[in-house]
């Protein structure tokens, strides 16, 4: 089965942290791919047409080709994670997306704070790791 794509903002710390605990769970790399929505990747998969009508979010590519955005995409990969993870996204979609979304705007406009990338330095992806990386 092929991973699906997660796509993320390459220079946010928040967004690093979060695809690294995605990794940790799916730790055979069967789930998910991930690339900045900055990257040849992002531009190769996605329309750029679909890609102009995206809102600043974290992207999830599915499968089947559908594209996912704000809350949705987050709960979509927390059921991939599996575990508990998955009861985490399946209890989260009962909250409606009116009231989801803007919790997840809220954490988007603060998530630099949370955590600041530090300057000058480029997030370095262990070997082992990189097929799981798109450019």
């Amino acid at each position: 089965m092929n991973p699906e794509w997660v796509f993320y903002d390459g220079s946010c710390g928040f967004c690093h942290r979060w695809v690294q605990l995605v990794i940790r769970v799916d730790k055979e790399g069967t789930a998910f791919r991930f690339s900045p929505r900055t990257g040849e990747t992002f531009a190769r998969l996605v329309p750029a047409a679909k890609a102009a009508g995206l809102p600043p979010s974290i992207v999830v590519l599915t499968r089947e080709g559908a594209v996912l955005t704000l809350s949705t995409a987050v709960l979509h990969i927390l059921q991939g994670m599996g575990g508990i993870w998955a009861l985490f996204g399946r209890i989260g979609r009962l909250v409606p997306r009116g009231i989801r979304d803007p919790l997840y705007a809220l954490v988007a406009r603060v998530r630099h704070r949370l955590y600041k990338k530090p300057e000058g330095v480029c997030p370095m992806v262990e070997p082992r790791l990189r097929r799981r990386f798109g450019p």
